[in-house]
């Protein structure tokens, strides 16, 4: 089959081959036909080395397709159901899981050290334990999430993770309030779907922050109040706030210097909440006299903050009713075979989401 290889950390330009193989079906594994997937931040930032996977991998953990083979033991899938691929599934019975917070479940990165591939007898990985850049993969049931048959597969990749991430920030982690003031500091897919999060919350003011004019004026379309390049925050800040700073700020780069400016815009007693996945040794660094007299919250949100089952099931209902637009989130499309042309619109800013259809 055909799969698109990252050979050594680092490369950036993948290779598309066409001898890959799938390995590990058995039990409590099922097998997928993958339809669509998109390009997430987080797969670049895999290849550079700044988040840890093992190599050679494939890339691409948001991704959809159809079921066609299901291991013994396994219950609630047959062969053809359609299902997007979560790369992080609680396993339901670790300390996380029981307090209710799965999206913290370690468990489940169980799978990032297990190839679940294999190309001239040499074992591959997939990325977070999946590896969407390929025709076919072999994943634990509970990855395998059925989806309704009106729900496009395009759609349902982007919610395996993007659009669950960035939601999730908003109402999960931040709980944002109707008629707050909101700022988002990076306007990709993840970017975009914290607006549409914070649109659905009733937030009065919603300020998208970007250095790419494309993505700014997405914003506007998708919900943000005002668009504003970097260099205008601070403008922007003292004009909506009148100096005193956002109820909420969105860091959606993952990069010290990011969160250090969103600590800065949020007012006293406002919360910063860190949506970017950065680098294991980019600091943070605030100092403990403003952390203890300004009393700003500072919420990481990972994989959306919350039960991603749930909202799975909350994010089809609102686009459903139309309250959120997830199909113009997908700027590209590209076929496996342009797989670097992805890469190059993520890179360059251009692209909200490349849907990568196979």
């Amino acid at each position: 089959m055909r799969a698109a290889l990252q050979s050594e950390i680092g490369q950036d330009k993948l290779e598309v081959v066409d001898d890959m193989e799938a390995v590990g079906f058995g039990p409590g594994k099922v097998r997928i036909r993958v339809k669509a997937t998109g390009l997430c931040h987080s797969d670049l930032s895999a290849m550079s080395g700044v988040l840890p996977q093992p190599a050679p991998f494939i890339p691409g953990h948001e991704g959809s397709g159809v079921i066609t083979d299901v291991g013994d033991g396994v219950t609630g899938h047959t062969i053809g159901d359609r299902v997007l691929v979560c790369w992080l599934p609680p396993c339901g019975h670790c300390p996380s899981c029981k307090r209710g917070q799965g999206h913290l479940c370690l468990e489940a990165f169980g799978n990032v050290a297990t190839p679940n591939f294999k190309r001239a007898s040499s074992d591959i990985f997939g990325f977070a334990g999946t590896g969407t850049f390929s025709e076919e993969m072999v994943v634990p049931a509970a990855c395998a999430v059925p989806i309704p048959d009106d729900l496009p597969f395009d759609i349902a990749a982007l919610i395996g993770c993007g659009v669950t991430t960035g939601l999730g920030a908003a109402i999960n982690t931040a709980k944002v309030e109707a008629g707050s003031s909101v700022a988002v500091i990076g306007c990709g897919g993840v970017g975009i779907s914290v607006i549409q999060g914070a649109k659905v919350q009733g937030a009065a003011q919603i300020i998208a922050v970007d250095p790419v004019e494309s993505r700014r004026e997405a914003a506007l379309r998708f919900g943000a109040t005002e668009a504003v390049s970097p260099e205008e925050f601070a403008d922007a800040k003292n004009r909506i706030t009148a100096g005193e700073g956002f109820d909420y700020v969105f860091e959606v780069v993952g990069k010290s210097a990011t969160a250090q400016k969103a600590y800065e815009m949020t007012r006293r007693g406002g919360s910063v909440v860190v949506v970017g996945a950065g680098a294991l040794d980019d600091n943070f660094q605030i100092n403990m006299f403003s952390l203890f007299f300004d009393e700003k919250k500072i919420l990481p949100s990972m994989y959306g903050g919350g039960d991603v089952l749930r909202s799975y099931e909350r994010t089809i209902a609102l686009w459903r009713a139309g309250r959120i637009d997830l199909s113009n989130l997908i700027t590209h499309r590209v076929s496996l075979a342009e797989v670097n042309d992805a890469l190059d619109q993520m890179r360059t800013g251009v692209a909200l989401r490349t849907c990568i259809e196979l």
